[in-house]
């Protein structure tokens, strides 16, 4: 009898390793899926039309919360982890409440679960969300681009809408984002990549995604989400460690795995604290030795030049960096800090979905995160933001947030950009085109 199996996910890696390993898989029977850290992705179904044979009424999403009850009620036999950027006592939290219930629990591996490609493929990945993998996917498209190779990016999923629309999707126009109902987190790592003349896909089935992409393409590459690994098998895997969390290179799933399958180990916001950046630096001498390091700051850039300093700012940050990725604040708050704005407190003002959004990550203390899942969502935002009655917005999400949140102030518009301190990335990229 094929064994009855759980897949634990988040509406990403959990339907690509089911496409990969179980899908036409007659051994097996997935019985369910449980969701976490995304707001409403639970309550639907993995379709019939992406299930493929022996799953005619498609397959069942559930809440996370649900997941011993639905263990015992279907006589799991097999529980399989599948997603990223939670702390390894997470992950075992997890395996030991399916144990407890008698069912095994499972983490299915890269040799079960990469793509291989005919193109070449370059993989951002990093070991927690928020180290910066976005800005280093762009200083790499900018060196493809500059040496006239036609560069693809393949973006980690975000499927939040009709899993059957989005089965694969073409970004190259902000239109494209229009059309596809695209949610704030999608905009904000769509939208610098298509603003740069560079073709994202994204979706849920990575084998169709790929095959497309490859007609386009010179170079794949990975644009990788939270920890994640690379759906995609790399010739050249770039990891980013975060000097800002020394140590969590070696506390999170997948990351640490991704820390030492690394060629080239970028520790970023490198300049901050040095002895931060020795402990990374002793980590990879234990863990990945071969691994190539390169240091690197972010550099602060403002989309206007407005004197902010002594005015009341609400600062509003890229929302899965300061939310599950654990951070307290980004490029938003540190500019309004640097040049002397006096930041308001917004939990106050909050309302609706992002009140909750506090209570449940309750380390938020001076931040507005971009939540922007649903409609409604977007609503809260905005009324959030409105509420506070501040002179203007200072925000630190890699979007404009004013095609997509209505507010009542200016707003000032803060990125990113990676530069090095040791190491050169565009000669790695060098070495890696010879090879």
């Amino acid at each position: 009898m094929a064994k009855k199996v759980l897949i634990i996910g988040a509406a990403g890696r959990d339907f690509h390793n089911y496409n990969m390993f179980f899908r036409g898989n007659k051994e097996y029977k997935v019985v369910c899926f449980t969701a976490a850290q995304i707001p409403k992705i639970s309550g639907r179904k993995y379709p019939a039309e992406l299930a493929g044979e022996g799953y005619p009424d498609g397959i069942p999403i559930y809440n996370e919360s649900e997941l011993e009850t639905l263990i015992d009620k279907n006589s799991i036999d097999e529980v399989y982890f599948s997603y990223s950027d939670v702390s390894h006592s997470y992950v075992m939290h997890l395996a030991s409440r399916a144990q407890a219930h008698g069912a095994s629990f499972v983490l299915l591996g890269p040799n079960e679960t990469m793509l291989k490609s005919k193109k070449k493929v370059i993989a951002v990945t990093a070991v927690r969300t928020g180290a910066g993998k976005s800005p280093l996917s762009r200083t790499l498209t900018n060196i493809l681009k500059k040496k006239n190779l036609k560069c693809v990016v393949i973006r980690h999923p975000m499927p939040y809408g009709d899993l059957t629309e989005q089965k694969v999707q073409r970004f190259a126009t902000m239109e494209d984002m229009d059309k596809q109902k695209c949610t704030i987190e999608e905009r904000e790592e769509y939208e610098p990549h298509i603003k740069n003349g560079i073709i994202v896909y994204a979706g849920v089935d990575y084998g169709e995604i790929l095959k497309q992409a490859e007609k386009e393409a010179d170079i794949i590459l990975w644009d990788g989400g939270n920890n994640d690994m690379s759906f995609i098998k790399p010739n050249l895997l770039f990891v980013v460690a975060d000097a800002l969390r020394p140590g969590h290179e070696m506390l999170y799933y997948p990351g640490e795995s991704n820390f030492r399958a690394a060629d080239v180990i970028v520790i970023n916001k490198a300049g901050e604290n040095p002895t931060d950046v020795v402990r990374i630096r002793k980590n990879i001498e234990k863990a990945n030795p071969k691994a190539r390091v390169i240091e690197t700051n972010m550099e602060l850039k403002a989309d206007k030049n407005i004197d902010i300093k002594g005015k009341k700012v609400v600062v509003v940050e890229d929302g899965p960096t300061v939310t599950h990725g654990g951070m307290k604040f980004g490029a938003g708050f540190e500019y309004a800090s640097r040049n002397g704005a006096q930041v308001i407190d917004p939990r106050p003002s909050a309302v609706g979905s992002i009140k909750q959004t506090y209570e449940t990550y309750d380390h938020l203390e001076s931040v507005v995160p971009a939540m922007g899942y649903y409609g409604k969502q977007v609503e809260d935002l905005a009324e959030t933001i409105n509420n506070t009655k501040a002179d203007l917005v200072v925000s630190g999400t890699p979007i404009d947030i004013s095609k997509v949140v209505k507010v009542n102030m200016p707003i000032l518009h803060v990125t990113y950009h990676m530069k090095e301190r040791c190491g050169n990335i565009e000669e790695e990229i060098d070495r890696f085109l010879k090879r």
